[in-house]
């Protein structure tokens, strides 16, 4: 098996276990991962509970489908990361229930949304952008994204959900999963006085495990 047809595989094993445990429902959702010559995307209006391999999406690096299913509608934000994050090798977009929640709630920090509640968030996800609403598949999600100079890992959609990037599929799949956890964790919280990790705590943990 050559480096694509696994990560074909890889995609689609991951897909489905974040959709048995509930991470994406329906048709929602997309993930796309980086190849040498390209990018592989889930095909738009597909279920990541039940996704094939072959008919994965390829689009090269300019953005143009070449083969497979047609790609997401959302591959502009997706396009965005790889663009202006070198590292990242796989975008994860979700619509799981607590990060997608948080996204509704008023009041929220927009530079950090996701604040240091456990060491975890810190060392797997980094500060997340709450960006503005706008509609799904819109190419102003693209410039949204580019507009951040590469400065966020991940970022929540306002009223829409998780985008979160990793250096490989795993990792993306990964931070996204940590991510809602720790939304979950805010929103079982909200109301109950929280003890947040300190600025010193959260530089220990970037200085002893790195930061992506």
């Amino acid at each position: 098996m050559n480096a694509e047809s696994k990560l074909r595989e890889d995609i689609v094993r991951l897909s489905k276990s974040l959709f048995d445990r509930g991470f994406s429902v329906g048709s929602a959702g997309n993930i796309s991962a980086a190849v040498d010559d390209g990018i592989l995307m889930t095909p738009t209006n597909s279920c990541l509970g039940f996704l094939d391999p072959a008919r994965l999406s390829k689009l090269d690096r300019n953005g143009n489908h070449i083969s497979g299913d047609k790609p997401s509608k959302e591959v502009f934000l997706h396009r965005a990361f790889y663009e202006t994050r070198p590292q990242t090798g796989a975008v994860v977009h979700l619509h799981s229930t607590f990060a997608t929640a948080l996204s509704c709630l008023t009041g929220i920090d927009p530079n950090d949304c996701i604040p240091p509640l456990t060491p975890y968030v810190v060392m797997r996800v980094g500060a997340v952008k709450l960006l503005p609403y706008v509609k799904p598949g819109d190419e102003k999600m693209g410039d949204m994204i580019r507009e951040l100079a590469g400065r966020y890992a991940a970022v929540l959609l306002a009223n829409h959900g998780p985008v979160v990037t990793g250096r490989d599929i795993a990792t993306a799949v990964y931070a996204a999963e940590e991510l809602e956890e720790t939304a979950k964790l805010l929103i079982l919280l909200k109301d109950a006085p929280k003890r947040m990790l300190s600025d010193e705590n959260v530089h220990e943990l970037k200085a002893v495990f790195g930061a992506y």
